[in-house]
């Protein structure tokens, strides 16, 4: 009854651990049938072997080299699946290929898609930030350190000429604080003059003592 304790012999524990490596509902069908314990459930030598630690020793995981039941079989014909699986040759409706670009709504950089292998997935195709691939194709790698800045204030205006190279470490002089009177908040008129004293700045804290002192 449901709320009372069910009792064991020993020679019903001794089996029960003896094979609780099986799954539970062939474990309490082999019980049954062995000592004709039609009061005992399922769920009660499911608790037995919980409370005793007796576990099957299966983790729900594949081991190495262990080989899926479904090898080599196919699935059988279904109309309704068969209908909404892609055909060869046929593209999903979020592809973007070469030559496709977007606009991150956080920064307002642009990513575009181009004809090159990922190498990170092996992918024929990747997403580069523009501005940054067009500066590299005529001006080459960026240097360990360095980053584009945008001159201009305008992230989709990809002429070369609208990003300058600097160093990395510039940036938080750039960005002007807490005030906001950094390079990006100020007149247009008064930008080169900004960007000129950080400049100054960075090779004054790139100096050694010895030469500043000079």
């Amino acid at each position: 009854m449901k709320g009372q304790s069910i009792a064991y012999s020993p020679e019903e524990l001794v089996w029960i651990k003896a094979h609780s490596d099986q799954p539970r509902k062939d474990l309490h069908a082999a019980f049954q049938t062995r000592f004709d314990r039609t009061d005992v459930s399922k769920d009660a030598i499911k608790a037995l072997c919980t409370r005793k630690g007796w576990k099957t020793g299966r983790t729900g995981r594949f081991v190495k080299g262990q080989v899926s039941i479904t090898k080599g079989m196919k699935m059988p014909f279904n109309p309704n699946s068969a209908r909404t699986q892609f055909k060869k040759g046929v593209l999903p409706h979020n592809h973007r290929g070469p030559g496709h670009e977007r606009i991150c709504p956080k920064d307002g950089y642009v990513t575009l898609i181009v004809a090159e292998r990922n190498p990170w997935t092996g992918a024929e195709t990747r997403p580069v930030l523009k501005h940054r691939w067009l500066w590299e194709k005529a001006n080459g790698p960026i240097p360990k350190g360095h980053v584009l800045k945008c001159l201009d204030g305008d992230k989709t205006n990809f002429d070369p000429k609208n990003w300058e190279l600097v160093s990395q470490s510039m940036l938080p002089r750039l960005a002007g604080g807490l005030h906001n009177t950094g390079y990006d908040a100020i007149a247009p008129e008064l930008r080169p003059t900004v960007l000129a004293m950080a400049k100054l700045e960075q090779k004054a804290r790139e100096k050694s003592p010895k030469e500043v002192s000079k």
